[in-house]
């Protein structure tokens, strides 16, 4: 995920610390059930479609925006899946960052899935029982995006 420069702005006063940031993430699947991933440029593995709402864009809108951004695949999000703080994590230039993730199953309705930014080495349809490795918060994010159950959240205690 590239940084955006409304979050460039904020870290020139910030510094490294701590930045509290919403962040949505699109399972999408197309009409035989594959789901399209995207093998990330700054790691070289195979991830879902994620990334940063601009200021005031709704999370919805954001997830169908990054799928184009860097897949070329028109999608709708269908539902909410998962709701989630993930732990905070801290980039090789020392950054530190934590986002409040909100995953959405996607359809896709048009487009052809092919490298579209620079983000990306590869963009493929997988079939759901034939993935590549993916960390484990993708594969919690695909097991509740698949389900026909409500949007999943860490109960209160």
């Amino acid at each position: 995920m590239a940084t955006p420069d409304f979050i460039r702005t904020i870290r020139a006063d910030a510094g490294t610390q701590l930045l509290w940031l919403p962040g949505v993430s699109a399972v999408v699947l197309d009409d035989d059930g594959r789901l399209l991933l995207g093998r990330r440029a700054d790691t070289g593995r195979w991830a879902i479609v994620a990334g940063m709402p601009e200021p005031g864009e709704q999370p919805a809108a954001c997830a169908v925006r990054e799928v184009f951004e860097e897949t070329a695949v028109h999608c709708v999000a269908e539902r909410i899946a998962l709701v989630r703080a993930m732990p905070a994590h801290t980039y090789p230039n020392g950054d530190i960052c934590q986002f409040m993730d909100i995953t959405f199953r996607c359809k896709a309705i048009g487009g052809t899935a092919r490298v579209n930014d620079d983000e990306s080495l590869e963009v493929a349809w997988f079939d759901v029982s034939a993935l590549p490795e993916l960390p484990e918060h993708a594969l919690v994010r695909i097991e509740h995006a698949l389900s026909e159950g409500p949007a999943w959240f860490e109960p209160a205690p």
